[in-house]
């Protein structure tokens, strides 16, 4: 099987109506903070529709509504823009200058949604469904803010967005999907329109809000160079995930690990024991990191629709030996933890902290971390034809360690995206205790 995408047309799409309620909009420090990765990639996957009309004007009908949701999401038509201080340092901001989004129409002729689905392993052609390959989010000043990319399969439709994550976080990303999905199979309006209301400590100044940057260390992206990878889809059912937690929480003697906290313990637990073997003579004092994306609009509070990021980065630790020996609760408890300590107060000292010393972050050195959530409304998105088979992500932001999860297709199931060095993967398929947990 050739596995060939072959590029049809790639154009810009500005917004419909053009009449921008907002002419810019300045990220805060959760944004920037993003400005030396990847953006964020996920597409979804679809039967193609039954109605051979619709086919024939599937991919107008995309991107006239894709046109049509920019005019909710303006910031995502635009670019960045700096400020040159005279301090040698530069400020960003976007620019809603309606310049457009890239959409792209691609076609695999020989390509199926089996040759997606059936592989073990994610197979190498998913990468070449999204847009905007290898672009980091600091080229947003000339590069696209957002890409679309529809490519048509033999028997279906795989749906993909590349976000810059300097602009938005995954809650933000799947709002835009949500809505261009309502736009596309009729609806008028978006049944829930963003918010662009920035949120700022109290010592920044509401007259001029952009945050000074020093220099971005370019030369740290050329290091990176990571082993080979294998990544998989492993799936929890809902019942799969209620005896995590039941486990755990039996272990910890408490009730207050939640299902996605037992889960999460699961797969740190099991990927440590995988990556350092079994035996505890061979971890010595092997300290081991588990990073958590924290979100911020319920602890801030900021609004339910708040378009933008809203989340940074914690983690704990422990050594390898105290992971293996001490089961799911301590586990759990230790994530139960972590989570209990991101308060109001912890959320805006990481601002008023990092506003005092800007370190912008670059993926080199983490080694585990879990991110997306399960509560996206993924399953949700009917352009008009009916629901999504599967979610994927891209090749963004991919390193031996990282865990994105997704809700299930099936409800109160739990699907995770596991990339790790290969020999890691492979023992992690050979580990009992993992795969018990597994739903073929």
């Amino acid at each position: 099987m050739a596995n060939k995408i072959e590029i049809i047309s790639s154009s810009l799409v500005p917004m419909a109506t053009n009449a921008n309620p907002i002419s810019k909009l300045d990220p805060t420090a959760w944004d920037l903070f993003y400005l030396l990765l990847q953006p964020i990639q996920k597409g979804i996957l679809f039967h193609k529709p039954e109605s051979q009309e619709l086919r024939i004007y599937l991919i107008n009908h995309l991107k006239n509504s894709l046109s049509r949701t920019l005019d909710f999401f303006p910031p995502l038509a635009g670019r960045f823009s700096t400020v040159k201080n005279d301090d040698n340092t530069t400020s960003y901001f976007i620019d809603c200058n309606n310049a457009g989004v890239e959409f792209t129409h691609a076609v695999s002729g020989d390509v199926s949604i089996s040759d997606i689905l059936e592989p073990k392993y994610i197979p190498e052609i998913v990468p070449s469904l999204f847009p905007l390959n290898g672009v980091r989010n600091y080229e947003g000043v000339s590069k696209p803010l957002l890409g679309v990319q529809i490519t048509e399969l033999v028997d279906g439709l795989f749906i993909a967005c590349t976000m810059n994550h300097a602009v938005a976080d995954g809650t933000s990303f799947w709002h835009f999907f949500n809505s261009w999905s309502e736009i596309s199979r009729g609806l008028a309006k978006i049944s829930k329109p963003p918010v662009f209301e920035r949120w700022f400590p109290d010592n920044v100044p509401k007259d001029n809000p952009l945050i000074p940057l020093p220099p971005l260390e370019l030369n740290r992206l050329q290091n990176i160079v990571p082993p080979p990878l294998l990544e998989r889809v492993f799936h929890f059912s809902k019942e799969s995930v209620a005896k995590l937690k039941s486990r755990a929480n039996s272990e910890a003697g408490t009730a207050k690990i939640s299902s996605l906290q037992a889960l999460s313990a699961h797969l740190w637990r099991s990927v440590t024991r995988c990556r350092y073997g079994k035996s505890t003579d061979n971890l010595c004092g092997q300290e081991v990191h588990l990073v958590l994306i924290v979100g911020t609009r319920a602890r801030i509070p900021l609004a339910d629709a708040y378009f933008g990021n809203a989340v940074y980065l914690d983690k704990i630790a422990a050594t390898a030996a105290e992971i293996r020996q001490n089961g799911l609760g301590y586990c759990g408890l230790k994530i139960n933890g972590l989570v209990n300590q991101q308060t109001s107060e912890a959320a805006i000292k990481f601002v008023e902290d990092w506003m005092k010393n800007p370190i912008i972050w670059g993926i080199g050195g983490l080694r585990f971390i879990i991110s997306s959530s399960p509560r996206h409304n993924v399953y949700g998105n009917d352009f008009g034809w009916g629901k999504p088979i599967t979610v994927r992500s891209g090749k963004s932001q991919k390193f031996d360690g990282k865990m994105t999860v997704f809700p299930g297709a099936i409800a109160g199931g739990i699907d995770v995206e596991v990339c790790l060095a290969r020999e890691t993967l492979r023992a992690l398929e050979g580990d009992a205790e993992f795969m018990e947990a597994v739903t073929v």
